[in-house]
């Protein structure tokens, strides 16, 4: 085998949350190119669609699942019925989250503050448990890989910005994938992280729109000088998906242009 025959997923199968748009889409893309068939989960029907469309142009499979995933219970029933797929799944992205409050802790009601948990961290827990408890002790070389999408906000508090749940939920998430590396790396299931800096998804591209001076802020602070693209993110992606990355497990790959130099 090649060097870059390690980077092939032939065969293999993707389930990735909050699939359809932004980090997700572009993950979701570039492993399919590298050859799984994929399974999007997404609250919005309409892009999900667009995205599975993108995924069969290039000539895999694809199923699409709605699902609000900060709904504990939604969440739950979205992964049995990815596993209720004929076919195992071999990689799951656990890309799902958002800040999507700007409240300061002191005013924040304790049902947002839940619902954020819910969507940043349990969302994560449960795909964990479901999809990736399903990849453990199979027989055969093939390993499960888990990729828990993180943030640069699991290490550091961002300036001008309040809703602290994102800071908590990814600095949780960040040492939830080293807690379950440890416990699986002896039962065939890799779990690393990728911590983005700001990425221009649409998303952030709403913050720019709302407080653009938090974003000028932050591009200043970048030594590149820029925010990231999207399509950026899939190479990394696809490298702790693949065989490629087979000795690699409980690390966490930062991808922010070199905010964190500074």
């Amino acid at each position: 085998m090649g060097v870059l025959d390690k980077f092939r997923v032939d065969g293999r199968r993707l389930m990735v949350t909050g699939g359809s748009r932004g980090l997700g889409r572009a993950m979701a893309l570039a492993i399919a190119e590298a050859g799984a068939d994929v399974i999007l989960i997404g609250r919005n029907q309409e892009t999900l669609v667009a995205t599975a469309e993108e995924i069969r142009a290039l000539g895999r499979e694809v199923w699409t699942i709605a699902a609000d995933m900060a709904d504990p219970a939604d969440c739950e029933r979205a992964c049995r019925d990815a596993l209720a797929i004929p076919g195992q799944i071999d990689i799951l992205i656990n890309n799902v989250g958002n800040r999507e409050a700007n409240i300061p802790t002191e005013e924040m009601p304790l049902e947002t503050w839940q619902r954020l948990v819910d969507l940043n961290l349990t969302s994560a827990f449960l795909a964990t448990k479901l999809i990736g408890g399903s990849m453990l002790d199979r027989p055969g070389p093939a390993r499960g890989k888990i990729v828990n999408i993180a943030s640069i906000s699991a290490i550091i508090a961002n300036r001008g910005i309040h809703g602290r749940h994102y800071e908590a939920t990814k600095a949780a998430l960040l040492h939830f994938t080293r807690a379950t590396a440890a416990d699986w790396a002896q039962r065939g299931v890799n779990v690393n992280a990728i911590c983005p800096g700001l990425f221009m998804t649409d998303a952030n591209k709403r913050w720019n729109e709302l407080k653009p001076e938090v974003i000028r802020t932050f591009v200043d602070q970048i030594p590149m000088g820029r925010p990231g693209n999207p399509e950026e993110i899939g190479p990394l992606a696809l490298y702790l998906a693949s065989p490629a990355s087979d000795f690699v497990t409980g690390s966490a790959y930062v991808i922010d242009g070199g905010y964190l130099i500074w």
